[in-house]
């Protein structure tokens, strides 16, 4: 399993990893810190329609790179902003995941957030189009392939550290997932 490090929000963490140096003898691997925030309001979660770009085509929540200089809590809070049109007051850290794809030597750091609350309407974005799904009808199978593993332990309010490594955008080769203490 990729190092979970706990590193300054505003560095690029680089490590080599047991995962990426198998796969690419010699070379360091670097992990590249992103967002990704649900916000729920049960019985509904709020998802949006990737139009562009990584993903394109599949319901997400809302987030991307953490910027330099910025704490990945701002960039949580800014990519929410640009491809919803929603702030929030309070964000709850619920996981990290590292995503590995088979021919990529960047690793993803994706920290996840959940919203209970807002301010705004859910507004389309050049990236995201938000749609309000009920929870008993999150369209899993439009989704990441991971999505089904940790979306059941974000609406529990129970906190998670995962490893997904992908094949393609479909394909799930291996994967950790465990309830932790704290993220």
């Amino acid at each position: 399993m990729p190092q979970l490090l706990e590193a300054p929000s505003c560095l690029r963490v680089e490590h080599a990893d047991s995962h990426c140096h198998h796969r690419f003898p010699g070379a360091m691997c670097t992990s590249r810190l992103f967002t990704l925030v649900l916000v729920v309001q049960p019985p509904r979660v709020l998802l949006g329609m990737k139009k562009r770009g990584f993903g394109a085509g599949l319901w997400n929540g809302f987030g991307g790179k953490v910027q330099p200089g910025e704490s990945i809590e701002e960039a949580a809070r800014r990519e929410l902003l640009e491809e919803s049109g929603l702030t929030v007051d309070t964000l709850q850290k619920m996981g990290q995941i590292t995503f590995e794809f088979v021919g990529n030597s960047e690793l993803m750091d994706v920290h996840i957030f959940r919203a209970d609350n807002f301010h705004g309407e859910p507004t389309e974005s050049d990236e995201m189009r938000p749609q309000w799904f009920q929870l008993d009808e999150v369209p899993f199978n439009h989704m990441w392939a991971d999505d089904i593993y940790w979306f059941p332990l974000l609406l529990q309010k129970k906190l998670f550290r995962g490893y997904f490594k992908f094949q393609g955008q479909d394909t799930i080769l291996e994967h950790t997932l465990k309830e932790v203490e704290e993220v």
